[in-house]
């Protein structure tokens, strides 16, 4: 049976070859080119999109096959079913029990109020099936942000989305993907400076990466070797304070550098308290510097030196790239965005 309206031969079995325009899966497929794919009418793109009644199984079935191959997902401003108090983002962050996460979380959903629009927030660590989470979050949101990982993670669920990665890995995006790049590189250089003219000779850097020397370790090795430090790494093999600790204490055993360069600074935080512990003290036996600039090195004695990071302008320029790409044209080039640490001295270093 066709849908009411409908002339088209839409009843074709499900086997039959849908007709596709041959186009690489790009960003603002249209509803009217889903429905030249599969030789059918808007409304009964409509209908098979959102599970309607009026059309046959065989039908909807080719039409979902065709929306899939353009990678094509319905859009609530082109349905006109959204109201710019009731958009909505979706954010997305790896582990709410990292205490970055909540600021960062707290910072996008303070903007985006701002803005008028609601925020979807899912953890994808702590899920039983992260991938069914992202996909089911592509269906209530108009466009996706956050530290979404490994590209191969969400590329499918995240198909045809307004997508905007915040902190990517080199290789962590997918054509037509937006970003915000957080660059440490300045902050890095007088840090450095500043640890070398306090007398710093030796410093390890407490890595985060868990199996290999992670980008960022090997940018804070590269700014003190050109301040004439000589640099050794442990890995920490994690990014939690039980981690550090680990971490520390087989420094401790090895002999202590001048200066512990943390990966983050919930791995500071965990090297000072085992420091602590063992006797060891900050900065007198041993200076000690974070990055991110969380509210919790302020909350330790001595206070944590740190890179520290503006989540806000993070959460701004993310918020923004979204709703600017949504409100352009179908397909827009894809942007990135920089965000710079800075560096603020504080008294374990």
């Amino acid at each position: 049976m066709r849908a009411a309206g409908d002339d088209r031969q839409d009843d074709r079995p499900a086997g039959v070859a849908v007709r596709r325009a041959r186009r690489p899966a790009r960003v603002g497929v249209t509803i009217e080119d889903v429905a030249a794919a599969a030789g059918v009418s808007r409304q009964t793109v409509t209908r098979a999109m959102n599970d309607m009644e009026g059309i046959s199984v065989a039908t909807k079935t080719r039409v979902l096959a065709a929306a899939k191959e353009l990678n094509y997902r319905p859009s609530r401003f082109g349905r006109g079913l959204a109201r710019a108090a009731h958009d909505t983002l979706g954010l997305v962050v790896s582990d709410l029990a990292n205490p970055y996460y909540p600021e960062f979380a707290a910072a996008t959903v303070r903007y985006a109020g701002e803005l008028g629009w609601n925020v979807v927030l899912v953890d994808t660590l702590h899920a039983q099936d992260d991938l069914r989470v992202l996909a089911d979050l592509a269906r209530q949101v108009d466009a996706v942000i956050g530290y979404l990982g490994s590209r191969e993670r969400w590329a499918d669920a995240l198909s045809g989305m307004t997508v905007v990665a915040v902190d990517p890995a080199p290789d962590g995006l997918l054509p037509g993907t937006h970003a915000v790049r957080l660059d440490p590189r300045a902050a890095l250089r007088e840090a450095a400076a500043h640890l070398a003219a306090t007398g710093v000779r030796t410093a390890v850097v407490l890595d985060g990466g868990r199996r290999a020397v992670s980008e960022r370790g090997r940018l804070i090795a590269a700014a003190l070797r050109a301040r004439g430090v000589e640099v050794g790494f442990a890995q920490a093999g994690d990014q939690d304070v039980e981690a550090a600790r680990a971490a520390t204490r087989g420094l401790i055993a090895r002999g202590l550098p001048d200066a512990v360069f943390a990966w983050n600074d919930i791995l500071a935080v965990g090297a000072l308290s085992t420091l602590t512990e063992h006797g060891v003290s900050v900065p007198g036996d041993v200076r000690l510097a974070g990055i991110d600039g969380l509210s919790l090195g302020t909350f330790v004695t001595p206070q944590l030196t740190t890179l520290a990071v503006d989540m806000h302008e993070v959460a701004r320029q993310a918020v923004d790239l979204a709703v600017e790409a949504l409100r352009s044209p179908p397909g827009p080039a894809p942007q990135t965005r920089r965000v710079e640490h800075v560096f603020v001295p504080r008294g374990s270093a």
